[in-house]
């Protein structure tokens, strides 16, 4: 190497120092301007880590419920998701209200009533859409099932009328500790929502199934269900204030494209169901897997919802630097999430065989096939995790940017949109993830 090509050297290397020395004081700087974000999304995004993990261990525990009444699982996904997208959107809303001051604890008239009636709206329409969709992609697509169409509407409207009543109550408590200690509800909403609504509808789900099969009363129910969600929606529409019916006319099209999508989303889990049933921590992993990947981009969302309204932010098709920097946060948040829900439901896999060895004999699974081990988990979550999340922050974006330019509300478009689009990619890359691994033979 010559003399002249040696002193070219040094000074390219004393140039990428000096670029590096310009990028670590913006980088950390930003971290340090969001330090209370880190704080408050990490804090949530731990507790509904937590509340996902415990919906794990129900669902890992009801498995023989699952083999019983086959057809079950399609609903389970989309059951648990729709909650998620319902007071998800809530949140959100009712974020932006606070920060730009049309929020009022008033549950008779204003921002918080009228979405608290559009919540119990969706709730009741979409418990009987996803039913029928349900039992009817069943017969299309030859996937087999013991449920009838009244069945399905039983298990999924009262199990969502459940679940909804009491998410209803944590969203307003939420909302009301937001505006009382000064939280960024943005940074909460999401995931401390769709942790609730996984943790309430599996079980409000398997209480339910107890009011199918029986003779006159449970067909009878069915029937009452859809005559009032149906009279729900046209009272919402005819009598509802103007903006109840914005939020009906834009949430009820997206909602049945998302119930649709998870929909699919549970056909290929009952395709798949042998392997999960099989090794228990991948049951475990899947809400907190699916749901993880839907409050990282509702954290998105929602910042990115509010920055648009608030003129912060332009909705472009290329994302412009503002945007960049809360891509950040989102992948800062997953790097910690996926880690420590791959590695706590191993353990929680291990726990659960030896304090319920019966469950393990009825599945007919020795200590050894709880887990494929704790380093393989940590693997497959993070590998599947990085997929899901690049999923969450195309769809957080281009969610929130596409809808402000149609002149629609991104915040009732944006989680519902994520939800959909990361419960059937983030699906997906489990299922990358677990051949990758060789875990699906």
């Amino acid at each position: 190497m010559s003399e002249k090509e040696r002193i070219g050297k040094r000074e390219a290397v004393r140039e990428r120092l000096r670029r590096r020395s310009r990028i670590r004081p913006k980088v950390y700087g930003y971290l340090s301007e969001e330090k209370e974000s880190l704080r408050q999304g990490f804090a949530a995004l731990f507790l509904s880590s937590v509340g996902e993990l415990v919906a794990g261990l129900v669902l890992a525990s009801i498995s023989g419920t699952l083999e019983e009444l086959i057809g079950l699982a399609v609903l389970i996904p989309a059951a648990i998701g729709m909650r998620g997208a319902i007071f998800g959107a809530m949140g959100s809303r009712l974020s932006t209200s606070i920060q730009t001051g049309l929020f009022s604890l008033n549950l008779r008239r204003g921002v918080l009533a009228e979405n608290a009636q559009a919540a119990v709206v969706l709730s009741l329409v979409s418990g009987v859409f996803l039913a029928f969709l349900a039992r009817f992609l069943c017969g299309v697509l030859g996937v087999p099932t013991e449920l009838s169409v009244f069945d399905y509407v039983v298990i999924s409207t009262v199990g969502g009328i459940l679940a909804g009543v009491l998410l209803l109550g944590i969203t307003v408590v939420v909302a009301r500790l937001s505006v009382a200690r000064g939280w960024d509800m943005d940074n909460i909403a999401a995931p401390m929502l769709t942790a609730a609504g996984d943790i309430l509808t599996l079980p409000a789900l398997v209480l339910t199934t107890y009011l199918i099969g029986i003779p006159i009363f449970s067909d009878g129910l069915a029937v009452v269900l859809i005559l009032v969600s149906v009279a729900t929606a046209v009272l919402g529409f005819r009598l509802g204030v103007a903006n109840l019916r914005r939020i009906l006319a834009e949430s009820l099209p997206l909602l049945a494209l998302t119930g649709t999508v998870m929909i699919l989303v549970g056909l290929a889990l009952e395709d798949r169901k042998e392997v999960f049933v099989t090794l228990p921590a991948l049951f475990i992993l899947l809400p907190a897997f699916l749901q993880e990947g839907g409050a990282l981009g509702g954290i998105l969302s929602s910042r990115l919802s509010s920055k648009v309204h608030l003129g912060l932010l332009a909705p472009r098709g290329i994302p412009e630097p503002g945007a960049f920097r809360d891509f950040t946060l989102t992948y800062i948040f997953a790097i910690g999430v996926y880690l420590f829900i791959g590695g706590a439901s191993h353990w929680l896999a291990v726990g659960l065989g030896q304090l319920n060895p019966g469950l393990l004999e009825s599945l007919g699974l020795g200590a050894s096939t709880l887990s494929p081990g704790f380093l393989t988990m940590l693997g497959v979550s993070a590998l599947a995790g990085l997929l899901a999340t690049t999923a969450a922050v195309f769809a957080a974006y281009y969610g929130s940017t596409v809808s402000y330019r149609f002149g629609l509300d991104p915040d009732t478009y944006g989680i519902p949109i994520i939800t959909a689009t990361v419960d059937l990619l983030g699906f997906m890359s489990l299922i990358i993830a677990l051949n990758i691994f060789d875990l699906t033979g």
